[in-house]
């Protein structure tokens, strides 16, 4: 038997539409991580970028279980010196929820190529 390894050509696409409202943010982003690296299908070649596209609605009415939206800090830094700033989980979610998925999704898969997605 040999392995097989699939070509740029042969990868077909698909794109789903994923509803967040209700969802454990953490739950859903070890769901949708596999999704965009596409190990869910057959063909998985690590090498080559197989995933398929996900549209997630409803992201600002996603769940999160304990004290997180008030423990949870997010930073960054703004390349200047003593740049470094941060954000609760509550202010990210009510000015960008999509950051959040984003966040969750990258440590779920940190191996994605995040600059075309």
């Amino acid at each position: 038997m040999r392995t097989f390894t699939a070509k740029t050509a042969e990868i077909q696409r698909q794109w789903y539409v994923v509803d967040a409202q209700g969802q454990t943010l953490g739950r859903l982003a070890s769901r949708i991580a596999p999704i965009l690296k596409g190990k869910h299908k057959p063909t998985y070649t690590p090498h080559l970028d197989c995933g398929d596209y996900v549209i997630v609605v409803n992201v600002d009415k996603v769940r999160v279980t304990g004290r997180k939206l008030d423990q949870k800090i997010y930073y960054h830094h703004t390349l200047y010196p003593g740049g470094i700033k941060s954000i609760s989980l509550r202010d990210q979610l009510a000015q960008h929820p999509d950051r959040v998925l984003l966040a969750a999704s990258k440590a779920c898969c940190p191996r994605i190529d995040w600059a075309g997605r």
